[in-house]
Parts: C-alpha cells; sequence; structure tokens
C-alpha cells in the first residue's frame, strides 16, 4: 500500500518534472509501485497507453515524452525539455535499461559527464591506452535555456558504436538541461555528419539512491533492439560499480572538497550551476 505523505522538503525538487517507467515497459491494467523523492506512488497505464500517476488517492500530473511517463510531486512552472532529434523518422528510439544505483542523481549525472574515464572503465569500447590525454574542450551555459552545453569534447574510441568498425577520435557534445537528466551527441560512425543521441533520465528514489532510465535515439539500421540494449547496457555495466562506489554518495557542490583537473571542466560547471538553481537534493551544499 502506498503512503500519501510527501517526505520531501526541498522546493526545487518538488517543481521538476520527474521520470518514472518506460511506458512499453509498463503492463496494461497492472498498477506499478515506485518510488520518487522518498514518496512511493503508482503508475498504471490504460489500454489506450495513456498512464496515471497517483499519490494514494490524489492523481498527479503525468506526461508522456521521449517514451517515459514523467511527473512532478510540486507545481512545477516550466515544460520539460526537447530532444528535436527523437521525432527524426530513421532513428531507432528505445529504452536501453532502467537500473537501480546506490548513489545520488547528481553523482550519476556527473559521471555521465565524465570524459576522463573512457580509457580506464571502458577499455576497448570507449576507450583505450595510451590514448588518455583529453583534450581541451569549451562549456558554456546557454542563454536562451540556461542549460549547459560542452562541446568539442574528443576521444579516441576502439569500438564507440555497433555500427563503428575501426578505431577512430569520436566527436561529442554534452547537453544538461534538467538537474537530473543529460544528453550527449555523438558523431555516427557511419554518418558524421550526423549523430547518436544517448540520454540518462535520473529518478530519484531516495537522496542516495537512483533508477537511471537510458534512452538511446540511435541511426543503426542493422542492429536489432536487443544488440542495441546489450551494448548499451554493458557499457553501464562497467559504470555501476564505480559509481556505487562513491565516497560521498552526495555530490559535494564545494569545488575545493574534491580534486578536478581541466578534463573535469563540464563536472565543475555542473555543480555551480546546481548551486546556483539551489538544487539540494542529492548534493552536499557548499
Amino acid at each position: 500500500m502506498t503512503s500519501n505523505v510527501i517526505r520531501c522538503t526541498d522546493r526545487v525538487a518538488l517543481d521538476e518534472w520527474h521520470v518514472l517507467a518506460a511506458v512499453t515497459e509498463l503492463p496494461v491494467g497492472q498498477p506499478k509501485t515506485t518510488r520518487l523523492l522518498d514518496t512511493d506512488l503508482t503508475i498504471e497505464r490504460q489500454l489506450d497507453d495513456t498512464v496515471s500517476v497517483r499519490l494514494g488517492a490524489t492523481a498527479l500530473p503525468a506526461r508522456l515524452k521521449f517514451g517515459y511517463v514523467w511527473t512532478s510531486l510540486g507545481s512545477p512552472d516550466h515544460e520539460l525539455f526537447d530532444i528535436p532529434e527523437y521525432a527524426e523518422a530513421d532513428r531507432r528510439n528505445l529504452n536501453a535499461a532502467s537500473v537501480g544505483l546506490h548513489v545520488s542523481a547528481p553523482r550519476a549525472v556527473e559521471n555521465f559527464l565524465d570524459l576522463g574515464h573512457f580509457a580506464f572503465v571502458h577499455t576497448n569500447y570507449l576507450g583505450v591506452e595510451p590514448y588518455t590525454e583529453i583534450k581541451p574542450y569549451k562549456v558554456e551555459i546557454t542563454e536562451e535555456r540556461g542549460e549547459i552545453i560542452a562541446t568539442k569534447c574528443l576521444a579516441y574510441q576502439p569500438m564507440s558504436s555497433l555500427v563503428a568498425t575501426e578505431g577512430y577520435e569520436v566527436e561529442y557534445l554534452y547537453r544538461v538541461p534538467h538537474p537530473y537528466c543529460a544528453i550527449l551527441y555523438k558523431a555516427n560512425a557511419a554518418d558524421l555528419d550526423r549523430q547518436d543521441v544517448i540520454a540518462i533520465f535520473l529518478q530519484p528514489a531516495s537522496e542516495e539512491r537512483v533508477v537511471a532510465h537510458m534512452l538511446l535515439s540511435m541511426l543503426d539500421e542493422n542492429s536489432s533492439d536487443a544488440e542495441m540494449r546489450a551494448f548499451q547496457q554493458l557499457i553501464f555495466s562497467q559504470d555501476k560499480p564505480i559509481l556505487e562506489n562513491q565516497v560521498p554518495k552526495r555530490l559535494p557542490l564545494n569545488l575545493r572538497s574534491e580534486l578536478s583537473a581541466k578534463a573535469d571542466a563540464s563536472s565543475s560547471t555542473y555543480r555551480r550551476w546546481l548551486a546556483d538553481h539551489n538544487v539540494r537534493y542529492g548534493t552536499l551544499p557548499a
């Protein structure tokens, strides 16, 4: 039985939109219990693919976007961000995985932004020694939407995706449009003029536990859904123990509390951005 008590007191977190589940993975007519911001919720998918979200007997707002259910425990004054590429007709859009992690949402976002770990954690896939140097890249906060954008991020990758036939220097663009969501765009190995899109949407169950939902929006005519999921799940399985061994679990916003290098420019900007937006849930204040 779910509780109708909202335990979270962080107004910024309460008034944000949060992901709950991939729509296609919800069985029709079978209510599912999940947790968001220390609060138990119930989700139910109907025959017409509409989805309801409830807190006890109270209906909560629900949005279906990018193939996921989103809700809020507060009163958001904005709509969800967009990913225009998701609507392109030749893309393969699917949920690669929804994985529970014993770590805070900001820690998981920071790991997603980290270029420096590729050669050491994702060896022979997203990196390999001796190609460990991360060249300087540009990080800014956009005036129009206030998002973090990191451009000209380069990394040599032996197997950047299932369609890659050889290693090459891959260009990345990172985007943070939401305190607990991040998106990367990487050059497609078969068509270097276009980009694959991989996004991580973190569902903060508590301040130190999340469910990581991973969206793939890929340009790949040959691989099956199962093959694309398996590749991404392999990469994520390499990140999981690193993430869960982070100490502390919550992300410190004081930039001097943990060592950083030039390759950590995205992380430093993200921490300042969280502090500027007064995001406290899952962080340790500066």
